[in-house]
């Protein structure tokens, strides 16, 4: 049995900032995985489904990002799930955007929804780090992460990076760093470009160069002497 920790602030006014990147990776989870409706419970949004054969269930906290650890702690001791079976997901600053990071334990690098689950539970919990990219300046860093998404990143890698993260998270569920090594690498995989559908044109062919097309030799100095000398 696993849970999975979602990060974010609810309300729709937060529902696309970069700062809920864990709240859109569990509503991915659900979508590709077989999962029932979300209920509240424990201060938050729980549904209950599978990962693979794996039981497991998801939490979106409502205590806002920086008091996660309530609700956190209190479906843990319910359903007594130890640190090592649960995994948050979190937006991660530093991070460059579509790169994603798997580690347990460790610091907490200035993430206060990690520091109040931490300071619950304890350090050694599943992070998976979802890099967003830092604004270049510790003063724009609040603005930045409450800030949406464009629609150019969520075209350009954003929720490519989602669907292939949920599609592959079976592959994390043994927890060991040989799975970590899997679901990293088909997270980072990028898509194979679409194959051509039955009845589509092919591709046109290179042409090849023909006396009409092809870039003509240069003259030669003696053919310049040559028109000078009217010859």
């Amino acid at each position: 049995m696993i849970l999975l920790i979602g990060l974010g602030n609810p309300g729709a006014q937060y529902a696309q900032n970069r700062h809920n990147a864990g709240f859109h990776a569990v509503e991915e989870i659900h979508g590709a995985h077989d999962f029932g409706p979300e209920r509240s419970k424990f201060r938050g949004a729980l549904a209950e489904g599978r990962v693979g054969s794996c039981r497991a269930f998801t939490l979106r906290p409502d205590t806002y990002y920086n008091d996660s650890g309530t609700a956190v702690l209190a479906a843990s001791q319910f359903y007594k799930i130890p640190l090592d079976d649960i995994i948050v997901f979190h937006d991660e600053i530093d991070l460059a955007p579509g790169k994603v990071r798997v580690k347990k334990g460790g610091g907490l690098a200035g993430n206060n929804g990690l520091r109040s689950i931490a300071a619950h539970l304890g350090p050694d919990f599943w992070r998976v780090r979802i890099g967003i990219g830092h604004p270049g300046h510790k003063d724009k860093v609040m603005p930045y992460v409450l800030g949406n998404f464009s629609k150019a990143e969520r075209t350009d890698y954003y929720d490519d990076l989602l669907e292939r993260m949920a599609r592959s998270l079976p592959l994390l569920m043994p927890r060991d760093e040989a799975a970590v090594g899997r679901f990293q690498s088909a997270v980072m995989q990028p898509p194979a470009a679409p194959k051509p559908r039955e009845g589509d044109d092919p591709p046109p062919a290179a042409t090849p160069p023909t006396s009409r097309n092809r870039p003509s030799a240069p003259a030669s100095p003696f053919d310049a002497l040559k028109s000078l000398k009217g010859d």
